[in-house]
């Protein structure tokens, strides 16, 4: 028990444990996530040092640093942050529903619908206002769960039926995405890809408060969840001998996944494999126990995106890349690196 910290309110009607070191490492990546947020905001072609822009968030900034931090730089960082953490959190409850370490919205069609929409919505109506966008993938992303979910129900949702269901939907996703852009205007097209690729460019304070209440409520909700996700971990048949309620907890976890994915997708564009990495990697901090790995995905899912972002609008400056291409390069090897250590299992 000493590496627990217990605590009791409530006149004993409420006691939890806290885990020490999955509280050492969330301090630790908050405070990297920090420092790299002063360093992400200050880098451009207008340099800010790092003190003048802690004082520029306190409030006591000059006039020039405040314009370009608070109008420019600050919405995009920000919006990174949320996206990442909302990937993250959503890739760790598809992980830990399905049993699975390679389960993401990106491999189960969630980001392929919320993909399709978007781009039929880029293509197809070409003069719509873009602040429809969002709208369009987060529906997409709702229409492609009910439909994996409908098609995987027999007498219930078993997770192996889950998972082959959603990645034959996946391709599906992709060939209709594909047909998307082959039959649409090249200038439409390469719009599209753009939003494909990922990217949080030209982001500003309407897309933060946009996909900040999505992440104020979903994010605290998986957390509160994640004792049901350490059940279904055990297995259906254990999990309904300890009076575990599997479907309809399913259900509810997939509508957290989905309102996170696509949250997420809709403002960022179809950013790769950062819900694959992160759960992964707080897997290895944290341990197992979802009522810390999913905090801490969220912290590093949102370094991951806001590190990637700042190196797509640096490396090759006055280009600035989508976010998407970034994370790709990192998380493919470590996809091709889990699908080995996973070969036998």
């Amino acid at each position: 028990m000493k590496n627990y910290i217990p605590v009791r309110g409530g006149k004993g009607k409420f006691s939890f444990l806290l885990d020490r070191r999955s509280i050492i490492f969330s301090l630790f990546f908050l405070l990297l996530t920090f420092i790299l947020i002063l360093f992400s905001i200050g880098i451009g072609d207008f340099f800010i040092a790092p003190i003048d822009v802690l004082k520029v968030l306190l409030g006591m900034g000059a006039p020039e640093h405040n314009l370009v931090v608070q109008t420019f730089r600050l919405p995009r960082v920000l919006t990174a942050m949320l996206v990442g953490a909302c990937l993250a959190v959503s890739g760790a409850i598809l992980q830990g529903m399905v049993r699975n370490p390679l389960a993401s919205p990106d491999l189960l069609g969630i980001t392929g619908g919320a993909s399709v929409a978007a781009v039929a919505f880029i293509t197809v109506f070409p003069a719509a206002s873009i602040r429809w966008l969002p709208v369009s993938a987060l529906l997409g992303a709702g229409l492609v769960i009910v439909l994996i979910y409908f098609l995987a129900w027999k007498q219930g949702v078993s997770t192996m039926r889950l998972v082959l269901i959603g990645v034959g939907i996946h391709s599906c996703m992709s060939a209709l995405t594909t047909l998307l852009l082959v039959v649409s205007p090249v200038y439409l097209t390469s719009k599209a890809m753009v939003w494909l690729a990922g990217s949080v460019y030209g982001t500003n304070w309407n897309d933060v408060l946009t996909l900040l209440p999505w992440a104020l409520v979903f994010i605290p909700l998986a957390v509160l969840l994640g004792r049901s996700i350490n059940v279904q971990q055990l297995g259906d048949d254990v999990a309904q001998g300890v009076g575990h309620h599997v479907e309809r907890q399913r259900a509810v976890l997939l509508l957290v996944c989905v309102a996170l994915a696509g949250a997420a997708v809709a403002i960022g564009g179809a950013i790769g494999f950062v819900a694959l990495l992160a759960p992964q990697i707080a897997r290895k901090l944290v341990g197992p126990s979802f009522g810390a790995l999913l905090p801490m995905a969220a912290l590093i899912g949102s370094f991951i995106v806001v590190a990637g972002d700042l190196i797509a609008r640096t490396a090759l400056s006055p280009l600035d890349l989508p976010v998407g291409i970034f994370t790709s390069a990192i998380g493919a090897p470590f996809f091709m690196y889990l699908l080995y250590k996973y070969r036998n299992q």
